[in-house]
């Protein structure tokens, strides 16, 4: 435009792990466009307008640095970013229910039906909707029918563009995504407002990248999507449990499962479990859905990639107990990583919460370091204050431990100096692979009692008995 204004103004409402990464790209990536990410949490906000980000991704200090305050701007105002907007994302939290009709499965749509009603409220020209937060199916009608209430009709079209974003790597997955889906409905309003979002996006994306569903098809991908990979982790979870009985090694399974074509290697390592915001969270809500339209043989399926997950973390905690002389009472234990997966500090659904919490009812003593989640690590273990203690440094946690149980894959972990570390541990030394990250062999040559995952166990015992649950 010749004054410089901007042609399209966009608002993003919710400044979490996937509005704020979003839509700094998308203001990277379009400067002609306005962007403002809003949220309730005036704290967040602040972070976000700082040197300090609320969240850790590699490669987003640069991105928002790039665009913030030329087009790219973070707010409390909802309702004035509301007003002024032309495309709202909709990027709120939507929990797993822990009350009512569907407790411990069902998506808790409070918090997306609360923006729901400001957006209608505070709305004085028609907008494009948005759907960015991951949805049940049918989301996008309950929507469109809180929108056209009362003198609202026509004035909201309600697109689904859900996020694919894989944390660690989620500013990649943005400038280079494998592809993009935007759902809508099949009118000429639809259709307009698809090819508005269409048109961002294509600013930087290939087209043929860029997929057209109906709304339906888009909400149930993102489901389908996260359920396929995390049940390709359960099976290989499920093998390595197998092979640790027989002997096998499940890195040389995997590696010839791997190499078929129809298969492909991706998401075959074996680890003490998957964790993360959307894994266990989309299954849950697909098993709901199928519960809820009568396909109980189909919930059961896809329920058993959660109990499998549940299985592994369990036992990893009790491999543990039995391989350090069935107590851990009193016992020192250091835990490498809490996160729920390297180059993040997100710890929501870390497998590392649960092996804490197991070890702690265990009356072992913990010390945890990671180089990015402790300050998630103190709030997700404050009912334990007094009992874990927490440090960055990964040589003053080993120091005076009885055992190391590696939770994350940093690969700095992979480097660290284990002959230092063995001289300052309590012997017999143990180490548990919660990843298999490490040098097993190098690692039983310098002293350690080394239990991977899916793998024969490494020893210095004189009694040579499988003590496994």
């Amino acid at each position: 435009m010749s004054d410089g204004s901007p042609d399209t103004r966009i608002l993003c409402i919710g400044a979490g792990y996937v509005g704020g990464p979003t839509m700094a790209v998308i203001a990277a990536k379009c400067p002609d466009v306005k962007v403002t990410v809003v949220d309730i949490n005036p704290e967040r906000i602040a972070r976000w307008n700082s040197d300090r980000l609320p969240i850790y991704e590699p490669g987003l200090d640069g991105v928002v640095r790039e665009a913030r305050g030329r087009n790219l701007f973070f707010s409390t105002d909802i309702e004035a970013g509301i007003r002024e907007a032309d495309i709202i994302f909709v990027s709120v939290n939507t929990p797993t229910k822990t009350f009512g009709t569907g407790a411990g499965m069902a998506a808790d749509l409070q918090y997306w039906e609360k923006t729901a009603r400001q957006i209608r409220e505070c709305a004085d020209t028609p907008k494009v909707i948005v759907e960015k937060s991951t949805l049940p199916v049918k989301t996008a009608q309950a929507m469109k029918r809180i929108f056209d209430a009362g003198d609202h009709e026509n004035r909201f079209t309600v697109l689904s563009n859900p996020e694919f974003l894989a944390e660690g790597t989620a500013v990649n997955d943005l400038e280079n995504p494998d592809r993009v889906l935007i759902g809508s409905d099949e009118t000429s309003a639809g259709i307009h407002a698809r090819d508005r979002l269409v048109d961002i996006y294509a600013r930087w994306v290939p087209r043929d990248r860029i997929l057209t569903t109906n709304i339906w098809s888009s909400e149930l991908s993102k489901l389908v999507s996260n359920a396929f990979l995390a049940q390709r982790i359960s099976s290989v979870n499920a093998i390595s449990a197998l092979c640790e009985k027989t002997d096998a090694d499940i890195t040389e399974v995997t590696r010839a499962v791997g190499m078929d074509s129809r298969l492909g290697n991706r998401f075959l390592n074996a680890s003490v479990g998957f964790g993360g915001s959307c894994f266990k969270k989309d299954i849950l809500n697909l098993v709901y859905l199928c519960r809820f339209y009568g396909l109980n043989e189909v919930a059961d399926y896809w329920e058993g990639v959660v109990h499998i997950n549940n299985y592994q973390k369990e036992r990893f905690v009790v491999n543990m107990l039995g391989q350090m002389f069935h107590t851990l009472s009193g016992k020192r234990i250091c835990l490498f990583g809490f996160a729920f997966k390297a180059h993040t500090g997100d710890t929501r659904e870390s497998p590392g919460i649960f092996i804490a919490k197991r070890l702690i009812e265990e009356q072992a003593e913990l010390i945890v370091t990671d180089p990015q989640a402790l300050e998630s690590a103190r709030r997700d273990l404050a009912d334990a204050e007094g009992r874990v203690q927490y440090t960055e440094d990964p040589y003053t946690a080993a120091a005076g431990a009885e055992a190391i149980a590696l939770i994350t894959e940093w690969p700095e972990y992979a480097s660290l100096d284990y002959e230092r570390i063995f001289q300052s541990m309590v012997h017999p030394s143990f180490i548990f692979d919660g990843r298999n990250l490490l040098d097993h062999r190098r690692l039983h040559e310098i002293g350690f009692n080394v239990f991977p995952i899916g793998m024969p166990a490494l020893t210095h015992f004189h009694e040579e008995h499988d003590m496994r649950a």
